[in-house]
């Protein structure tokens, strides 16, 4: 187990199905003592690694969309695309067009089992970082009943990544888009496509980050070192940090007919979870040893509820926040917090959003 640093000061299957009831669901939150008032913008500091200066000399790469106006977009518009006969739509959010076009970055954010892209948006919030920021944000929607992403298909018969494709050809069409600097997220199934886009996708992704569900199955053979940054809660309800899917609490939320199997295929606990056992924590070390890390990492306690693991890469980058009594959630967002009886507890100490920009800015894809 590696040496825990403390610092002085303080699926598959994702429940995100439970937002049937968006709008009145606030009225659910809970706290847990005094962190939860840590807010959002409480973004704890910590050591980062992997090379930052290479990936930053990267020129940017133009889309075709900067040499025309830049349209403006709203996340509360479906953009429609056909895609092998069916049309698949998706949300997007710009920033305010520039007097002069300038790439952008982009970042593709995966919604979770059942969850929706229109939920989705509520709970990363990313379209308004983007805005800030200056990067693009597209939320596309899976398929389904209940909505999700085909993690199992080849590439090659897909038709998630057919339709990734299709939206990324449109929007930078339209867009200007920094095509070196396209990024995915995503929580719990869609933290699993984050997974597949950058096992299968690396010479379109720059980076990933995957919320509650990173995965590196042993088909997982990417063509370039894709850096990955990790969140997963050690009490998560529905998808075992140490491995297990927790059926009872998943079906209690979807329903009995949901088409689900009833029980778990690989039953565990919650109640010791070993933040160096297997589970979560060995899928991050296989893509830290797959990007040719040291495959010992540096544990720093950045606050009292997250450790930040943090591995020694040459020319990439493996990070993973392990949230000590963390649930099914997205860390800093309220929306997730608000939901706390069927996600669990919320962690308001880091955020992140916040931390995939300031991951995804450091790299690039490099010249092809």
């Amino acid at each position: 187990m590696p040496a825990v640093h403390r610092n002085p000061s303080p699926v598959r299957l994702v429940t995100a199905a439970l937002f049937v009831a968006l709008v009145g669901l606030s009225a659910c939150s809970s706290s847990k003592g005094s962190a939860s008032s840590a807010g959002s913008s409480s973004t704890a500091a910590a050591p980062t690694s992997g090379a930052t200066s290479t990936t930053a000399a990267i020129a940017a790469r133009p889309s075709a969309g900067c040499q025309q106006t830049q349209p403006a977009a709203q996340l509360s518009k479906k953009y429609t695309i056909a895609v092998a006969g069916t049309d698949r739509w998706y949300l997007l959010s710009n920033p305010a067009p520039a007097a002069t076009a300038k790439p952008r970055p982009l970042v593709v954010d995966f919604h979770g089992l059942s969850e929706g892209a229109q939920a989705h948006v509520l709970m990363s919030k990313l379209g308004d970082l983007g805005q800030q920021e200056g990067f693009v944000v597209v939320t596309p929607n899976g398929t389904k009943t209940p909505v999700q992403w085909d993690v199992t298909a080849p590439p090659a018969t897909n038709k998630d990544v057919a339709f990734i494709k299709a939206f990324l050809a449109k929007v930078e069409a339209e867009q200007c888009i920094d095509t070196a600097r396209v990024y995915a997220t995503g929580l719990s199934d869609g933290a699993f496509m984050t997974s597949y886009v950058g096992c299968n996708m690396a010479d379109t992704f720059a980076a990933i980050a995957p919320v509650a569900g990173v995965q590196h199955p042993a088909t997982c053979k990417p063509g370039r070192k894709v850096p990955v940054l990790a969140f997963h809660g050690t009490q998560d309800p529905i998808l075992y940090f140490n491995g297990g899917i927790g059926m009872g609490k998943l079906n209690s939320v979807l329903g009995p007919k949901n088409g689900l199997p009833t029980t778990s295929a690989a039953p565990t606990t919650t109640e010791a979870p070993q933040i160096s056992g297997a589970g979560y924590p060995e899928h991050v070390k296989a893509w830290a040893v797959a990007n040719g890390c040291n495959p010992t990492p540096t544990d720093t306690r950045i606050s009292s509820e997250v450790i930040h693991r943090v591995y020694s890469c040459p020319d990439s980058a493996v990070e993973f926040y392990i949230v000590l009594g963390g649930g099914h959630a997205w860390p800093g967002s309220a929306f997730s917090q608000s939901i706390a009886n069927f996600v669990g507890y919320t962690t308001m100490q880091i955020d992140a959003s916040k931390l995939d920009w300031a991951f995804f800015k450091r790299f690039a894809l490099p010249a092809s």
